[in-house]
């Protein structure tokens, strides 16, 4: 059971990252249409973040999760949370930004988060 556990998070983990992937080039294309000076910068570099934390959590999905690695399980667990927890805090809970799209990436986070965690419990360490 652990290795459908295992498959179900890194397919949550690689889901989140591709939808923010999407939300980084969208926030880029955004950053590009102000003017130019600290805001512009502090959107970009944003942009930039949310595009690392993305590209962490589909390789660290694809080359660990999927394995069931504990080390994937904690990179993944660390990475995504450090990522969704201020977007929740501070655009979501707000009321920034509402509707499925507020939500959507938070509910793969938990997804990921639930699915390996049960994986990792559920595992026969040898």
């Amino acid at each position: 059971m652990s290795r459908v556990f295992a498959v179900l998070g890194a397919a949550a983990y690689f889901a989140w990252g591709v939808l923010h992937l999407l939300a980084a080039a969208n926030s880029f294309r955004f950053a590009g249409g102000v003017e130019e000076g600290l805001v512009q910068g502090r959107l970009f570099q944003s942009a930039f973040y949310v595009a690392a934390f993305a590209l962490v959590a589909i390789i660290v999905a694809v080359g660990w999760n999927w394995r069931n690695s504990r080390a994937g399980y904690w990179v993944n667990l660390f990475v995504v949370s450090m990522a969704d927890i201020p977007f929740v805090l501070f655009i979501a809970l707000p009321g920034h930004m509402t509707g499925p799209e507020a939500w959507l990436g938070p509910s793969l986070w938990a997804v990921g988060l639930v699915t390996s965690t049960l994986a990792q419990v559920t595992a026969k360490r040898t």
